[in-house]
């Protein structure tokens, strides 16, 4: 869908990389080794993405590193449309619908990290039906032709601290 839009598959890269999690940065040779792709691909687009005043950069040390900016009008819209175009829009709106007490949903995985992935993986905070879980997640599959991962934790045991050391990158989805 998005590539009929976006017809340069490291503009994609860039866009979920910095909008799909906006707390991430990164540097040009950082790039380079996640998306296998050569450093001029990327120094062009990241080029056109600042220019356009979607991207914002900083120096730390001798490295130009590069951030969603958060400020622009179409910010929101951007992020919108990625969570759509990865499927999370519509695995929130179900989960959260149907699972009954929740507390949260986290993104974790390469989603989280913002690379594209074919698995969304995901873990839920609450107490929930795990049968109703795991037959939504599979229609879920179904309907994005994505893989669904997810992991559930009692909110008793939960604990944001001890998740940060387990899931170096992760993204709240939705809290009560």
């Amino acid at each position: 869908m998005i590539d009929t839009l976006i017809s340069s598959k490291t503009r994609i890269k860039l866009l979920l990389k910095f909008f799909l999690n906006d707390k991430n940065t990164d540097y040009l040779r950082g790039l380079e080794s996640q998306f296998g792709e050569s450093s001029n691909a990327i120094r062009l687009e990241l080029n056109r993405l600042e220019d356009a005043g979607l991207l914002t950069s900083g120096f730390e040390s001798n490295k130009k590193i590069f951030k969603a900016n958060k400020l622009h009008p179409l910010f929101s819209d951007i992020k919108s449309m990625l969570f759509k175009y990865t499927g999370l829009t519509s695995i929130i709106d179900k989960v959260v619908e149907s699972l009954g007490y929740l507390e949260a949903v986290y993104l974790t995985g390469d989603l989280a990290k913002g690379l594209y992935s074919e698995t969304v993986e995901i873990l839920v905070v609450g107490n929930v039906d795990q049968v109703f879980l795991k037959k939504l997640i599979g229609k879920l599959e179904g309907e994005l032709d994505k893989k669904i991962t997810k992991e559930v934790l009692n909110p008793l045991d939960f604990d944001l601290a001890s998740m940060q050391g387990n899931y170096t990158n992760h993204l709240l989805l939705w809290s009560k």
